[in-house]
């Protein structure tokens, strides 16, 4: 089992920045991804960056390429998303999510394991 933490998120206003972090405990995997999902009410939960083990390859959804970083530590199984040049559109719960032995690391299917959720708030 494996058991995520989330911290960070919040209020900001439109072109402000934001971080959020998230730490994984329990079994720990060779090969895994640690990504960052997100929920806007009514909407389906979408996929907004995710870093895959070994290697550290770093993947993002267009929407948020160029504005958000995602950075992981391999030895703490953590990973932190810093968003910049927030939109009102970026506003949505997001979830930190952990994948044993990925494949596709864009696709919710691929992670067995998910955060408590955390509310990011961008008022314009």
């Amino acid at each position: 089992q494996v058991q995520l933490v989330q911290s960070g998120g919040g209020l900001v206003q439109a072109g402000g920045s934001l971080r959020l972090s998230c730490a994984a405990s329990g079994r720990h995997f060779s090969s895994y991804a640690m990504g960052w999902f997100r929920q806007a009410p009514g909407k389906e939960r979408e996929f907004v960056a995710s870093i895959t083990w070994p290697g550290g390859s770093s993947y993002y959804a267009i929407s948020v390429r160029g504005r958000f970083v995602i950075a992981g530590d391999n030895t703490k199984s953590s990973v932190s998303l810093q968003m910049n040049s927030l939109k009102p559109e970026d506003t949505a719960v997001y979830y930190c999510a952990y994948g044993q032995g990925w494949t596709n690391p864009l696709d919710t299917g691929t992670y067995s394991y998910w955060g408590q959720g955390t509310q990011v708030t961008v008022s314009s």
